[in-house]
């Protein structure tokens, strides 16, 4: 039993590690591929932002599945092939309709994915385990991030953007191997959808999920840091091969492997200042970094503002991926709908990811990179003053941050 829990954990780490590069399809590699073709920034934006709304339109009923179904490996073993086989669809066909259907197959697989890997996730370790096993998800899906970045820099340096998507189809081979080497005989079905370990508990009614105030919280802070993080990057990498004529698959992974190399410490410390103070640390700190994030990109026009940037990336994302599952864990705990509660998130953080993009786009189209890199840190502030209000005026919301 200990040796089957041992490689179902170790298997969940790999799982994570692999799901890095599939997850977010061919992430920045696509603008940089498509502004290739000459597609404009807008028409990139507008593409992307399609993915991102489908997704969203899903999140929620994807979080219901989550939570009901039993077959939630073989869920996710589908989510990730069909992003596999779409993002291959576009390097065969950039006919605009097309390219953004393939993009909406993506959002909605993609959206799939968290629900379904924190349901496993909290299936196997509980509540009492489930900061520091986020940690470690985070910190192998950072590094997985970190290292197929790495390798689809090289290999895109020698034949194209098309070696990107060679090894986006080998580390989805691996995620599908790796999911069902999880033992589904050591998942509590029960405790993945957030009921108590207790015999007999049953599910809350859905509707005290949607009046839930800090779930709606939670929500409206991370579609504003959303909105102001998700299409820096993808401007980033833009803005480096249009006015500065850098090579755009290193480039590109360059600034993925920066941000991935700081995201792996972040995440793994995350996890302890959770488990010792709560998540509202964590949260404080990931949204400071991303205003900061922002102004640096707006003002420093150099190729070399990556560093600072990507730095300041990992920090954000890499606190703030162990802190939304966890504190919408803990905000639902015993109702039964914790990955629901997760879709509710997901689906406002999802609006604003898919509309940074399109603002994103519309700036630097119409104003320029450095307007569009400080109309999306507008937007982090916001997500900041948010946070501080809701901590202050929803007592329960405040109870829930620490520990």
């Amino acid at each position: 039993m200990v040796r089957k829990r041992n490689i179902s954990l170790t298997a969940l780490s790999l799982l994570s590690f692999s799901l890095a590069d599939v997850r977010d399809g061919l992430g920045p590699f696509l603008g940089v591929y498509l502004q290739g073709k000459n597609w404009t920034p807008d028409e990139i934006g507008y593409v992307m932002t399609a993915g991102g709304l489908a997704g969203m339109v899903l999140t929620t009923p994807l979080g219901a599945l989550a939570d009901g179904t039993r077959k939630k490996r073989l869920m996710l073993a589908v989510a990730t092939i069909m992003i596999v086989l779409s993002a291959t669809a576009v390097f065969h066909c950039r006919f605009f309709p097309f390219v953004a259907g393939m993009q909406i197959v993506q959002g909605i697989m993609a959206a799939a994915i968290m629900p379904l890997l924190t349901s496993i996730t909290l299936g196997l370790v509980g509540q009492k385990g489930l900061a520091h096993r986020l940690g470690k998800n985070e910190a192998w899906n950072h590094f997985g991030n970190f290292s197929t970045a790495a390798l689809g820099g090289i290999i895109g340096y020698f034949y194209g953007l098309s070696g990107v998507l060679g090894v986006m189809l080998a580390m989805g081979l691996l995620s599908v191997l790796f999911v069902f080497l999880i033992d589904p005989a050591l998942i509590n079905y029960d405790v993945a959808r957030g009921l108590e370990e207790k015999k007999g508990a049953v599910p809350a009614p859905v509707g005290q999920l949607l009046m839930n105030r800090s779930i709606m919280a939670t929500g409206l802070i991370l579609f504003f840091f959303h909105l102001g993080n998700a299409a820096l990057l993808p401007l980033l990498g833009q803005s480096a091969v249009a006015v500065h004529h850098v090579e755009p698959a290193v480039y590109t992974a360059a600034t993925v492997i920066i941000a991935q190399l700081t995201m792996v410490p972040m995440a793994l410390w995350a996890a302890r200042i959770a488990e010792k103070r709560g998540y509202g640390q964590v949260i404080l700190l990931a949204l400071i970094a991303l205003p900061a994030r922002g102004l640096i990109a707006g003002f420093w026009h150099d190729p070399w503002c990556i560093v600072p940037v990507q730095i300041l990336d990992g920090v954000g994302a890499g606190l703030i991926g162990v802190a939304t599952p966890g504190i919408v864990a803990k905000i639902m705990r015993g109702t039964g709908h914790v990955n629901m509660g997760l879709g509710v998130v997901m689906t406002l953080q999802g609006i604003g990811a898919a509309l940074s993009s399109t603002v994103g786009g519309l700036f630097a189209y119409h104003a320029g990179y450095s307007a569009a890199f400080l109309a999306l840190t507008g937007s982090a502030c916001c997500a900041l003053v948010l946070f501080a209000g809701a901590r202050r005026w929803l007592p329960q919301f405040g109870k829930e941050l620490v520990n």
